[in-house]
């Protein structure tokens, strides 16, 4: 029975010339209807306007283009009230939808294949669905940025100590430390938006390989399309997958930021720095410890950053030996896609949440600052303003901290007369008034500094970048 069905003819839309259907191990290892199913709305987009197209260069007839273009809409219908049912037998969602259409209209469906290949209708559904990704992206980056700049309002007053090795170095404005991952989170933005230059590349009418001798009109396709440009070279049309690349590439950049914004989260929340506190919709407790109460969400998300560090990867690895121009190993590149962006968005989306919910322990910051020695660089600074060799003035106060240390006490505990042995000039007043972090802060004015003002120039030029946005 099995090998009598093994010999049966071919019955696939590219089976006239085989004489033997595909083996059903090779059938299921071959589709990828599983998950290109999701490309199904941009390709109905595409065979709209490729349909438009071959009317209007007299390729079909109208009522030939009317009616596919009747059946496309039923098709688009039943996708949207989730009644489209695909057959796994057909490989993938294009080919389902081509069949569905042959079945509801009749043989001239067949005709709307004409001129094209599913080497440049699937790159054209890729490119469409990257670009309305990009966009997408960039409105959650852009929610986010603004989460980031009402909560740096918010808090402009706390001052919190600012860390390098994870040694408190010197203190900062808690809105200063929140606003370096707005800048982080432009550049991820400005990423994104440059990438859609080359995603918004036509890649229609380049057929299998070399074009097509039907009399297409690729000028117009682009047009209808909403693509800027159009490829140039046929083969470079359906083998180029840098636009994919470039996504996950940016999406790497931007998990990394965030996924550094996580560890800082993760550490704040700890009992050992308990500078904020997670909101309860964003944690979770232990089945065994009752106290316990989790950051899971800012951990998973440092987690999901090597997801995203993997799918980039994969597609570079999948694309590196490959000749041109289409070879099946470029099916590959929509799963390590799609996972990105079901990732990336779902990041952008909780953590414009998580930040909004986070609480801020005013009091244990504040205290922070005070019992540590980060204020030392300020004499140091006062010595060399009054013309002390900084290195000298370094190695003056560096002992200073050291006699503090050696007696257990703090920088603001000195008095005038300990802080004089060891130079003259820091036993003036001034000097030790210098040291405490309010007045550190208000010292830090240099354009981009921590000090109040500088932070206020740097808050509005943050919303003036997202006011340009929106009027965009």
């Amino acid at each position: 029975m099995s090998s009598r069905k093994r010999e049966e003819k071919n019955t696939s839309p590219w089976g006239g010339r085989f004489q033997k259907s595909l083996d059903k191990k090779a059938e299921t290892f071959t589709a990828s209807l599983s998950f290109d199913r999701r490309l199904a709305a941009e390709d109905i987009q595409g065979s709209k306007i490729h349909c438009r197209m071959l009317v209007k260069t007299g390729i079909i007839s109208t009522q030939e283009g009317d009616l596919i273009l009747k059946g496309l809409e039923e098709i688009e219908q039943e996708l949207s009230r989730g009644e489209f049912t695909p057959d796994p037998a057909l490989e993938d969602i294009h080919m389902n939808i081509e069949k569905k259409l042959i079945d509801k209209i009749g043989t001239v469906g067949g005709k709307l294949h004409t001129g094209r290949s599913r080497n440049d209708q699937v790159a054209l559904d890729m490119h469409l669905f990257v670009k309305r990704e990009i966009t997408e992206v960039e409105k959650l980056l852009h929610a986010l940025q603004k989460t980031i700049l009402t909560l740096a309002r918010e808090q402009r007053e706390v001052i919190m100590p600012g860390y390098t090795h994870l040694q408190r170095a010197q203190p900062v404005l808690f809105s200063h430390h929140l606003m370096a991952y707005f800048w982080m989170l432009q550049r991820d933005r400005e990423r994104f938006m440059d990438s859609f230059q080359r995603a918004d590349l036509m890649p229609l009418g380049a057929g299998a390989i070399s074009g097509t001798s039907f009399p297409i009109d690729r000028e117009y396709l682009c047009s209808e399309l909403d693509f800027k440009k159009m490829y140039e070279n046929s083969m470079d049309a359906v083998s180029d997958r840098d636009f994919v690349l470039e996504f996950l590439s940016d999406s790497a950049f931007l998990m990394m930021h965030l996924s550094r914004l996580s560890e800082e989260l993760v550490l704040w929340s700890s009992q050992e720095f308990s500078f904020v506190e997670l909101g309860d919709a964003f944690s979770t407790g232990s089945s065994m410890m009752p106290q316990k109460k989790n950051p899971d969400v800012p951990e998973l998300v440092r987690a999901k950053t090597g997801r995203v560090y993997g799918n980039l990867l994969s597609l570079l690895t999948v694309l590196k030996g490959l000749p041109l121009t289409y070879n099946k190993d470029m099916q590959e590149d929509k799963e390590p896609l799609f996972d990105t962006v079901d990732t990336v968005k779902d990041v952008l989306s909780l953590y414009n949440e998580l930040l909004r919910d986070m609480k801020l322990h005013k009091d244990k910051l504040q205290n922070a600052v005070k019992g540590d020695y980060a204020t030392a660089t300020e004499l140091a600074d006062y010595l060399a303003l009054r013309g002390v060799p900084f290195r000298e003035a370094h190695h003056a106060v560096g002992k200073l901290v050291r006699y503090c240390l050696d007696r257990e006490m703090w920088l603001t505990e000195l008095t005038t007369e300990e802080a004089g042995a060891f130079h003259p000039l820091l036993g003036e007043v001034e000097a030790l008034e210098n040291i405490k972090p309010e007045e550190a802060i208000k010292g830090k004015n240099s354009r981009g500094g921590t000090s109040p003002q500088a932070l206020e120039k740097q808050m509005e030029l943050a919303s003036e970048i997202l006011m340009q946005r929106l009027e965009e």
